[in-house]
Protein backbone atom coordinates (compact mmCIF):
# COMPACT_ATOMS: atom_id res chain seq x y z
CA UNK A 1 0.00 0.00 0.00
CA UNK A 2 1.64 3.36 -0.94
CA UNK A 3 2.29 5.83 1.27
CA UNK A 4 -0.36 9.03 2.08
CA UNK A 5 0.93 12.19 3.02
CA UNK A 6 -2.55 13.49 3.61
CA UNK A 7 -4.60 17.13 2.47
CA UNK A 8 -4.15 20.49 3.00
CA UNK A 9 -6.31 20.22 6.10
CA UNK A 10 -4.35 17.69 8.39
CA UNK A 11 -1.53 20.31 7.17
CA UNK A 12 -3.14 23.03 8.59
CA UNK A 13 -3.98 21.55 12.08
CA UNK A 14 -0.48 20.60 12.32
CA UNK A 15 0.87 23.67 11.63
CA UNK A 16 -1.73 25.22 13.78
CA UNK A 17 0.02 22.88 17.05
CA UNK A 18 3.30 24.25 15.90
CA UNK A 19 2.40 27.59 16.21
CA UNK A 20 2.11 27.57 20.11
CA UNK A 21 5.43 25.22 20.85
CA UNK A 22 7.95 27.66 19.09
CA UNK A 23 10.86 27.34 22.58
CA UNK A 24 10.49 23.56 22.78
CA UNK A 25 13.47 21.86 21.64
CA UNK A 26 14.24 18.88 19.00
CA UNK A 27 11.58 16.29 18.56
CA UNK A 28 9.38 18.47 21.12
CA UNK A 29 8.80 20.91 18.62
CA UNK A 30 8.82 18.93 15.17
CA UNK A 31 6.62 16.00 15.86
CA UNK A 32 3.18 16.10 15.60
CA UNK A 33 2.80 13.47 18.59
CA UNK A 34 5.46 14.94 20.64
CA UNK A 35 4.28 18.50 19.82
CA UNK A 36 0.78 17.18 21.50
CA UNK A 37 2.26 15.74 24.74
CA UNK A 38 4.10 18.61 25.23
CA UNK A 39 1.55 21.30 24.68
CA UNK A 40 -0.80 18.91 27.26
CA UNK A 41 2.05 18.80 29.62
CA UNK A 42 2.42 22.74 29.22
CA UNK A 43 -0.83 23.59 30.43
CA UNK A 44 -1.18 21.19 33.04
CA UNK A 45 2.25 23.37 34.75
CA UNK A 46 0.42 26.45 33.83
CA UNK A 47 -2.64 25.59 35.75
CA UNK A 48 -0.65 24.07 38.38
CA UNK A 49 1.63 27.25 38.80
CA UNK A 50 -0.85 29.71 38.66
CA UNK A 51 -2.15 28.58 42.29
CA UNK A 52 1.76 28.06 43.32
CA UNK A 53 2.42 32.16 42.46
CA UNK A 54 -1.00 32.83 44.80
CA UNK A 55 1.23 30.37 47.64
CA UNK A 56 4.62 31.89 47.13
CA UNK A 57 3.89 35.80 46.97
CA UNK A 58 1.92 34.96 50.44
CA UNK A 59 4.90 33.05 52.15
CA UNK A 60 6.79 36.31 50.42
CA UNK A 61 4.71 38.47 52.50
CA UNK A 62 4.53 36.62 55.38
CA UNK A 63 8.39 36.32 55.48
CA UNK A 64 8.91 40.42 55.02
CA UNK A 65 6.40 41.36 57.99
CA UNK A 66 7.78 38.86 60.19
CA UNK A 67 11.60 39.72 59.40
CA UNK A 68 10.73 43.78 60.37
CA UNK A 69 8.59 42.97 63.10
CA UNK A 70 11.21 40.92 64.87
CA UNK A 71 13.52 43.70 63.90
CA UNK A 72 11.50 45.72 65.92
CA UNK A 73 11.07 43.80 68.52
CA UNK A 74 7.65 45.16 68.68
CA UNK A 75 6.26 41.39 68.85
CA UNK A 76 7.95 38.15 69.50
CA UNK A 77 6.41 36.89 66.09
CA UNK A 78 4.69 37.31 63.11
CA UNK A 79 1.91 35.11 64.57
CA UNK A 80 1.37 37.42 67.73
CA UNK A 81 1.31 40.51 65.39
CA UNK A 82 -1.29 39.24 62.82
CA UNK A 83 -3.52 37.71 65.80
CA UNK A 84 -3.15 41.65 67.42
CA UNK A 85 -3.83 43.00 64.17
CA UNK A 86 -7.11 41.26 64.40
CA UNK A 87 -8.11 41.32 68.09
CA UNK A 88 -8.06 45.31 67.41
CA UNK A 89 -10.10 45.01 64.30
CA UNK A 90 -7.60 46.34 61.64
CA UNK A 91 -8.41 44.81 58.22
CA UNK A 92 -4.91 45.14 56.45
CA UNK A 93 -4.17 42.59 54.33
CA UNK A 94 -0.92 40.70 53.97
CA UNK A 95 0.19 42.70 50.74
CA UNK A 96 -0.64 45.89 51.96
CA UNK A 97 1.15 45.55 55.07
CA UNK A 98 4.56 43.91 53.50
CA UNK A 99 4.48 46.99 51.13
CA UNK A 100 4.28 49.75 54.20
CA UNK A 101 7.00 47.75 56.15
CA UNK A 102 9.26 47.92 53.08
CA UNK A 103 8.45 51.10 51.73
CA UNK A 104 7.28 53.05 54.60
CA UNK A 105 8.47 52.20 58.02
CA UNK A 106 7.03 55.26 60.16
CA UNK A 107 3.58 54.35 59.40
CA UNK A 108 4.14 50.41 60.15
CA UNK A 109 5.54 51.57 63.57
CA UNK A 110 2.45 53.36 63.93
CA UNK A 111 0.06 50.81 62.99
CA UNK A 112 2.07 48.27 65.87
CA UNK A 113 1.76 51.12 68.71
CA UNK A 114 -1.73 51.62 68.08
CA UNK A 115 -2.71 47.63 68.33
CA UNK A 116 -0.52 47.61 71.41
CA UNK A 117 -2.17 50.70 73.21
Amino acid sequence: MTRVTRGFIARRHRKKNRSGVSGFQGAHSRHTRTINQQKMRALVFSHQDRSRKKRDFRRLWITRINAIIRENKVFNNYSQFMHNLYKKQFLINRKILSKIAISDRISFDNICDKIIK
